[in-house]
């Protein structure tokens, strides 16, 4: 591991892949609860931003499945909002910026130089209408055999891309997408 001791900005992304690896564990009752502890700071966090809703998304929020140990929060910003701003208060705060799209900035908190701490979250922000996430959560808990099917695609490339999070995560959007317009057609209008 050519990256150990590094602080995690100088590490190359083979470093951080090698440190950060995919893995899945089995569903843990306790990820409810991380959540609820992670959005109450985050409500502290951005109390001068308006907030249109904080959710906890991914497969953690998903009813008996097989999941990596992070749990995944979207913040959900009015239209106009200055996503940055937000992203700096949490910056600020100790968490670290993933990636920024303009529309979409993803931040973490967790991730240290030694690896993975004890808790783990991906917090993305969002403006409001930006949430296909719900429907797909939404969709998989109502329809079991879907998780089901959604955990073994998910274990079958865990394998195969453990230390390649930008193809593991490829490799599942046609699912994603498959099962997220179907929960869009199905729940019209729930957000």
């Amino acid at each position: 591991m050519g990256g150990v001791g590094k602080e995690l900005q100088d590490m190359t992304l083979e470093e951080l892949w090698e440190l950060f690896p995919i893995f899945l564990v089995e569903h843990n009752d306790a990820w409810r609860q991380q959540y609820e502890e992670i959005e109450g700071r985050l409500v502290e966090l951005l109390s001068d931003c308006v907030i249109q809703r904080i959710s906890h998304i991914g497969s953690t929020a998903v009813d008996g499945i097989w999941a990596k140990d992070i749990v995944d929060v979207m913040v959900e910003l009015p239209s106009q909002s200055n996503l940055e701003k937000a992203a700096e208060k949490l910056e600020r705060s100790g968490f670290t910026m993933m990636s920024n799209e303009g529309k979409r900035i993803s931040l973490n908190l967790g991730y240290t130089k030694d690896g993975f701490a004890e808790k783990v979250y991906h917090v993305h922000l969002r403006l409001v209408e930006d949430n296909d996430e719900l429907y797909f959560r939404d969709y998989l808990n109502a329809h079991p055999q879907v998780a089901k099917e959604y955990e073994t695609l998910k274990l079958r490339l865990w394998r195969e891309f453990e230390h390649d999070r930008d193809a593991y995560t490829e490799a599942k959007t046609a699912f994603i997408k498959a099962v997220t317009a179907q929960a869009r057609q199905e729940y019209v209008g729930r957000y």
